[in-house]
């Protein structure tokens, strides 16, 4: 009879230290480390290559502003005769078509384009501070002021952003012009807000809210904890909270977006005239720019003018806000 503990090998037994505990198994240590995926994305972004690509990206972005700005400085002639671009080869400068545009009017045009632009800043400024005011003090009641279906009403609010803008402005408009009516019964009474700005203002802060209270929530909500149980331990209350921590730690993504909802106001052709008509009252400069496309026909150098005059301010308010701009984006999407 064979002795099978003769065949078999014996398995290696491990060392042991003085203290009779095996030690750890050493592993491999990797051939290569691995990058983050952050610096990754840096360093491509940082080669030679893509500094090229956005270089020759940015210059094509900016030709059609240069050519709009420099029609808009030519005289009549030139600008009907011959292209922008040899500008450089004869410069001649004129500032008429801005004084005619601005003031003057004419060619059919009654009056000029300065009324509309103080309008579409009466337009702009309130439409993009009120829904920043009401959509900071709802994201952080949703945020951080727990009570019962927050969580379900946050979802609410996040799940209109799918309704269409084009489909609320009839009943919007009617709501305004003629109250609600429930059958027969009459639950609102007519606002009247006819000729005044208040009906755009109520609009562009409705559409404008849950987009709002979406973004500003993710970003208050990321907040330290530690922070808000500090001042809640030193008595403060939810509005001394939101003042004073949550107010200047938001300032980013505040800011961040004000310039979206400025931009989307100031540009905005639909809901002005819906609300606001054409009436030099009320009517923002994107109406009066429709109509001067018609009414100046061929002159290029006046509708340039215009047209340069719209996109001064928004690109006054996003260089001048471009650093919390920024800040706003990178907020959150990095940590450690």
């Amino acid at each position: 009879m064979s002795d099978d503990s003769a065949t078999q090998p014996e398995a290696p037994v491990p060392a042991t230290s003085p203290s009779g505990v095996p030690p750890a198994p050493v592993l491999p240590e990797p051939t290569r480390k691995r990058e983050p995926g952050v610096k990754a994305v840096r360093r491509a972004f940082s080669s030679p290559v893509a500094t090229i690509l956005i270089l020759a990206l940015t210059v094509v972005w900016t030709i059609p502003t240069v050519g709009l700005a420099i029609t808009s400085i030519r005289p009549a002639g030139d600008a009907s005769d011959t292209g922008w671009w040899t500008w450089f080869t004869n410069p001649t400068v004129t500032l008429d078509n801005y004084r005619t545009v601005l003031v003057e009017g004419g060619f059919g045009v009654s009056g000029g384009l300065f009324p509309y632009l103080v309008n579409s800043l009466a337009i702009t400024i309130p439409s993009a501070i009120l829904p920043l005011a009401f959509a900071s003090m709802a994201a952080y009641a949703l945020a951080w002021v727990r009570f019962r279906g927050s969580d379900t009403l946050f979802f609410i609010i996040f799940a209109l952003q799918v309704v269409p803008l084009q489909m609320a402005l009839i009943p919007l408009l009617q709501l305004f012009s003629g109250g609600a009516h429930l059958g027969t019964v009459r639950i609102l009474p007519a606002l009247d807000l006819g000729g005044t700005y208040f009906p755009v203002w109520i609009a562009h802060t409705m559409f404008a809210l849950p987009l709002a209270v979406f973004l500003l929530h993710n970003f208050i909500a990321q907040l330290p904890n530690e922070v808000m149980e500090a001042a809640r331990v030193d008595g403060a209350s939810h509005l001394r909270i939101f003042r004073s921590i949550v107010l200047p730690l938001a300032t980013p993504a505040l800011a961040s977006f004000a310039i979206f909802q400025f931009l989307w106001v100031w540009n905005d052709l639909l809901v002005g005239l819906t609300f606001a008509g054409g009436t030099p009252e009320v009517a923002p400069l994107t109406v009066r720019l429709a109509q001067l496309s018609g009414g100046f026909g061929s002159r290029w150098e006046l509708l340039t003018a215009g047209a340069f005059v719209s996109i001064v301010i928004p690109l006054i308010v996003f260089f001048a806000l471009q650093r919390y701009f920024v800040r706003g984006l990178l907020a959150g999407a990095v940590k450690g």
